[in-house]
């Protein structure tokens, strides 16, 4: 079928021309008047934030509907990204840098006497991510927008989001994220949008067809956020769902004063989009987290398929329009859910179904570990969505028919348990590692049967950042000094850096680079005194670990060689040392209890360092609470070394290295994740590597005793557990970490005592390259100059060529 045309073509997208000051200053005023109600004399920051927001939003809607307009105008395929997570971070700072508007804003409100930084940092970072899944799928929207690639970002709008992370005397404590407390002005609601989800219920058999009769029902209603690309030349959408009752609540249970239950429609719909990955150590819990999957999926593809038919399409072709990429297991339910649309909705074949879902469907894994690989029982899965559980035991068996070989222990549905990732793999054309080591494992390890019955289903797409973020933004210092070398337009075209080693050799430049680096440094240890309360010399080494607290990430291995570290300069106070800050963030997941107690130690241990006479400036260690976006645009400019320290094998990819080596941080590492393939891109001798290779941990692990005979082959390591056994850093407690000294000399399965001595050695190689001040800032120039592919839009070219089938509208 033809699509249908739509009349009032607007011209293509064009280049968008910036105002002036003076123009942009009457829009601020304006929106100040007219949408916020205010005058100038009595408007607060946060009216002033709104205002400047509206204005740029205004500027954002022009290449918006253009885009979307020329998509439909030439039949575009667009491509659906479908994630449980976008940490997007602040937006009005990014906003403006890509519409090339940041200047302009500045001068703007500095005429009406406001600071735009002041502004900028009144905004709350938007909690709908917790951490690298999450920021990748924010960088992949922005790239698409930037390549001109027509999509849309598909996710929940959390109304509370990931926690908010405190510390009460060590430990974590969680309470509700309040980012909507305030109005977002960069939303668009869409009231017309909005689909009916279901679920439980029973299925039942009329005239020859399933029918599934959901026992309960929400609506899903959208809200629009659009994501502009650089120079504003193309905008996508993020499309966000929120939870609202079919029914707002029972008016007759109401008036005989069952107020509880007459409300239980509107607690259920607001339970599902109030937090991000609620506590799943029970069984309610795993009932809503699967409830959120299916919420989601089911909105984004009853959306995809009405936008399809609403363009005249046939749904036989609907893979010829249609790219729909599953980021990690959470939205593994849209094979089932497409083929029951397509189905019991549609009437067609099933065998037709699957070849459609197939065929549109791609599946990027981000984990090898079994707990992150999502497995519901089938009691779960019936009970919940029973209609789903009938489509993949059907797809079960149709794979099965068409694969006899398949070996006995392989499959969808085994053991009372429905594999979501084996799920994924199946209903996609296309699965996707994260970076050339995890590739590979997943190919060896993870699916290696299904690889061999699907030979080329399996390919690899390395993580990338975006370089208008993560460089121009964050670091402006940097990114004016890399203008000044190699002139304007980098960043879209991050390989350019390369150019920056024909300065490298010039004494010149290696201090103008250090200088940049020096001033992130003092403006980090201002924040730090006035935010912690803990004064650092930024002459010291920021070393830097924010990542998810995991045990795997290791954040365990960096607090007992700290612990070390400090012992070894309390037993030589006049030594030559060199001054260290280490500088941690990150949180763990509330029912999370090793990584929990893994946080309490290192603040435990920070309360005894921090305080110490002996050690003073030589050494400090600092973990603010609630690392998030904004934070990591403080520390990562700032950092001399970054720590990228998981057990190999473990790591999928990460963004966090990327991000680091990207502004001129060196990497203390394993070879894990994408580690690999930054070492290969800056130089084996720009990276500092330690620790057992993927294959050498499984080797040692088949050593029973692996953690005792690695702590007798160490002295330092005994002395460090001997204390934290004795209570030195938990004086009031002693025996508080009893259970985590007796899991390393027995256990340590993520072979934290194996890799001790390893990473020790390599600590004290980095303070002797940061003795030579030449040496360092040459290495350091040079990890920025060899990072241009890991940029996101490279990433993205990649999955537009490879998986996706589309290309770009600019």
């Amino acid at each position: 079928m033809k699509r249908v045309e739509i009349a009032g073509k607007p011209p293509p997208v064009k280049d968008l021309i910036a105002p002036s000051p003076e123009t942009f200053r009457s829009d601020i005023l304006r929106h100040l008047t007219f949408t916020m109600g205010k005058d100038a004399a009595h408007a607060s920051v946060y009216d002033w934030r709104l205002a400047l927001s509206f204005a740029l939003r205004d500027r954002i809607v022009e290449p918006w509907f253009a885009a979307t307009r020329q998509t439909w105008d030439e039949g575009r395929k667009r491509v659906y990204y479908l994630s449980m997570e976008f940490l997007i971070g602040r937006i009005l700072e990014d906003a403006a840098i890509n519409l090339g508007l940041r200047d302009v804003a500045a001068a703007a409100l500095e005429t009406l006497g406001q600071d735009f930084r002041a502004i900028v940092e009144d905004e709350p970072d938007a909690a709908l991510g917790n951490g690298g899944l999450g920021r990748l799928a924010a960088c992949y929207m922005e790239s698409m927008a930037t390549l001109g690639c027509p999509g849309y970002g598909y996710g929940i709008r959390y109304e509370h989001g990931l926690f908010k992370q405190r510390f009460e005397g060590g430990r974590q404590v969680e309470s509700p994220e309040d980012w909507l407390n305030q109005r977002h002005p960069w939303e668009f609601e869409r009231p017309e949008a909005a689909y009916e989800v279901g679920f439980k219920g029973e299925v039942v058999r009329e005239g020859g067809r399933a029918v599934w009769l959901p026992g309960e029902t929400v609506r899903a209603e959208a809200h629009d956020t659009p994501v502009v690309g650089w120079a504003g030349r193309w905008a996508n959408t993020l499309r966000l769902w929120a939870a609202k009752p079919t029914t707002l609540f029972d008016l007759d249970r109401f008036n005989r004063g069952d107020y509880a239950a007459a409300a239980e429609p509107e607690a259920l719909a607001r339970t599902l989009s109030r937090v991000l990955y609620p506590d799943d150590t029970t069984y309610a819990g795993k009932e809503l987290r699967l409830k959120q999957e299916y919420f989601l999926t089911s909105a984004a593809l009853q959306d995809i398929l009405r936008r399809h038919l609403s363009a005249g399409y046939a749904l036989e072709d609907l893979p010829q329009h249609v790219a729909i990429q599953m980021n990690d297991t959470h939205p593994a339910i849209a094979g089932p859910e497409l083929i029951r649309l397509l189905v019991d909705q549609h009437g067609l074949g099933f065998d037709a179904a699957i070849d459609i879902a197939v065929a549109c469907l791609g599946y990027t894994n981000h984990t090898l570990l079994p707990e992150a690989l999502e497995r519901w029982a089938t009691y779960l899965m019936g009970n919940v969505l029973p209609r789903h559980l009938q489509i993949i035991e059907e797809i079960d068996a149709w794979h099965l028919r068409h694969h006899p070989t398949r070996p006995h222990w392989v499959g969808i549905v085994k053991h009372h348990e429905v594999r979501m990732g084996e799920l994924a793999f199946i209903t996609a054309h296309k699965v996707n590692g994260v970076s050339a080591l995890h590739t590979d494992l997943v190919r060896q390890n993870l699916f290696s049967e299904l690889e061999a019955l699907h030979p080329g289903r399996i390919v690899n797409q390395t993580n990338g950042v975006t370089p208008r973020r993560w460089l121009r933004m964050a670091n402006p210092a940097l990114s004016g000094l890399i203008t000044k070398a190699i002139g304007p337009g980098w960043e879209a075209d991050l390989d350019r850096l390369k150019g920056l080693e024909a300065h490298v050799d010039d004494a010149a430049f290696r201090a103008d680079f250090a200088a940049a680096k020096r001033t992130n440094k003092v403006a980090l240890a201002d924040w730090i005194a006035r935010t912690q309360g803990v004064t650092v010399c930024p002459d010291a080494i920021f070393d830097v670990q924010v990542k998810r607290i995991h045990e795997y990430k290791r954040q365990l291995l960096n607090i007992l060689e700290t612990i070390a570290h400090w012992h070894a300069i309390r037993q030589n106070p006049q030594g030559d040392w060199v001054p260290r800050v280490r500088i941690f963030g990150g949180k763990a997941a509330p029912g999370y209890l090793a990584a929990k107690e893994i946080i309490r130690l290192i603040n435990d241990v920070a309360a005894v360092i921090n305080n110490d006479p002996v050690t003073g400036d030589l050494l400090k260690v600092v973990y603010p609470a609630n690392y998030n976006v904004s934070m990591a645009e403080r520390l990562i400019p700032a950092a001399d070394l970054s720590e990228q320290i998981s057990t190999a094998g473990k790591e999928a990819s990460g963004t966090g290295n990327m991000k680091f080596a990207l502004n001129g941080a060196l990497t203390i590492g394993t070879l894990d994740g994408a580690n690999v393939e930054i070492r290969e891109q800056v130089g084996p001798d720009n990276f500092f590597l330690f620790g057992l290779t993927a294959a050498e941990v499984v080797e040692r692990r088949k050593t029973p005793d692996h953690a005792r005979q690695a702590i007798l082959a160490s002295q330092p390591l005994q002395d460090v557990l001997q204390m934290i056994a004795e209570g030195q850093f938990s004086p009031d407690e002693p025996a508080r970490y009893h259970g985590l000294v007796h899991n390393m000399w027995h256990s340590d399965y993520f072979l934290v005592a194996s890799d001790f001595t390893a990473y020790a050695e390599a600590q004290r190689a980095v303070e002797a390259a940061f003795r030579r001040p030449d040496d360092w800032w040459r290495m350091a120039a040079l990890n920025t100059a060899r990072m241009g592919f890991f940029s996101s839009d490279r990433a993205i070219r990649g999955y537009m060529a490879e998986i996706w089938g589309a290309a770009s509208a600019l």
